[in-house]
This record gives C-alpha cells, structure tokens and sequence, in this order.
C-alpha cells in the first residue's frame, strides 16, 4: 500500500504520539498540602502562634483559611441559606446561587461568609473560605451573681444591616435562647446559652436578619466595661519577636 504522506503515524487512533499532560484541576487544592505565602501564616504552621487570641490581641489580618483551620479545629459550619439571583443581560437572564454560612466552635468564636457564583456547591465551598476568614471572638458574660462559667452576652448590644435592628439582652442562668430560628443558631454556634433578642424591620430577609445578628455578637468587644479597665503594657507583636526565624524560613524558600 501507498504512503499517505505520513498520516498513520503520530496522531492516529493507535499512533505513538506525545501523550497529553494532566487534566486541568486534577488534585483539589484540599489534598495538596498547605504552603503559606503570609508571614503570619508561616509563624502558625511552624507553631510559634499556638492560639488564635494571639492573633485577635494584636489585630492582625488572617489572608489564608488554613489558619483558621489549624487553630480552631473544632468549627463546625451551617449552610443558612440558598438563594438564586439573577441579572438582566443582552441574552437573557444570568442566574447565579448565593449562599450564606455561618461557622463556629460552641466556644467563643463565630464567624459568617457569603458568597455567590454559577454552581451550588461551588458558592457554599467560597462562603465556608469566607466565614473562616471572618471568625470573631465572643465576649460573654453573667447576669446577676458571676458563678460559674459565663453563659450570656456581657451588656445590651446591638446590630444593624439594611432594615433589620437584632437587640441581645443578658438573660438568667437557665433562660435558653429566646430567637427566631435563623438568629438562634448563630448564637449557638458562637457558644452564647442564654439571652433575649429583639428584633424590627423586615427579618423575613434572611441574609439581612443573619448579618444583622453576626453585627450584634461582634459588637460584645466594642464596649469598655469596668473589668477591662485595667492597662496592660504591650508585649512585642509576634512579627518581632518571631523577626529571626521569619528571616530563616524565607531564605529557604
């Protein structure tokens, strides 16, 4: 038989071409192992910051999730909600998923992500991501005699988002949480057992109604109450007194 110029050769059904490289997204990034690109996330795996407080003391800026995850390892995350958006286009209509997560400990940390994009599981994956980097630590405190552990908010607080107000009152040992649903387990989730809540505006907006709560449990820090108002001397920030060893790990690198 003639030679078809070469045609049998390569690039056919059996043909001993090149064989192609990896499929694109083939290993997720949960499997790789982490590699942190922040100062502050290199001092964490290497375990010179052994508490998530070290970091709130000096208000440092969590940019990695993995951080998160290694100093809170019991956070357990809810999916809120799920709700489809939808914007006007030349073609059509463009509907994508927005979901809202709420991530906790049951111990003093609360945190709330939102996020949206084309696919369900994908916007739930980003929001989970988002709520790790927003975790807040939860003020508690008593109402009445200070027996036992704290098991309420410490004062009255307030949050506001849109026309949603959420109002937390201190309540007795024993009250339970006095909420709608929604607002309830967020509470839960930031390790609060007993308080009143008030509520006004349209809270049937549940995302509005979540971050309103979030708005309020966050705000516990923000008062100044007498047993805080002692001074304490500032300590060197973990980036100083870690200075050596931040200077070894990226020659390294």
């Amino acid at each position: 038989m003639a030679d078809r110029g070469g045609f049998a050769r390569g690039r056919g059904r059996g043909g001993g071409g090149p064989k192609r490289g990896p499929r694109r997204g083939g290993k997720r990034d949960e499997e790789k192992e982490w590699q942190p690109v922040t100062k502050l996330g290199r001092l964490v795996k290497d375990g010179k910051i052994q508490s998530i407080e070290e970091i709130y003391l000096f208000s440092l800026p969590i940019k990695e999730y993995q951080i998160v995850d290694l100093l809170l390892p019991k956070l357990k995350d809810e999916v809120m909600k799920i709700m489809p958006v939808q914007k006007q286009t030349q073609a059509g209509q463009r509907t994508r998923f927005k979901a809202f997560v709420a991530i906790g400990d049951f111990d003093g940390h609360v945190g709330l992500g939102v996020k949206c994009a084309k696919e369900v599981a994908t916007a739930i994956r980003g929001a989970i991501i988002l709520a790790k980097l927003s975790v807040v630590p939860v003020r508690r405190g008593y109402w009445g005699a200070k027996l036992g552990d704290p098991h309420t908010v410490p004062c009255k607080v307030n949050g506001k988002t849109g026309s949603v107000f959420v109002r937390l009152v201190p309540a007795p040992r024993g009250t339970g949480i006095v909420a709608a649903p929604a607002s309830k387990r967020m509470l839960q989730l930031a390790g609060i057992q007993d308080v009143y809540t008030q509520s006004r505006g349209n809270t049937s907006t549940m995302g509005n109604f979540i971050k309103a709560t979030y708005a309020a449990i966050t705000a516990t820090y923000s008062y100044l109450t007498p047993d805080l108002w002692p001074v304490i001397p500032p300590s060197q920030t973990p980036y100083d007194e870690f200075s050596s060893h931040l200077q070894l790990t990226a020659r390294k690198e």
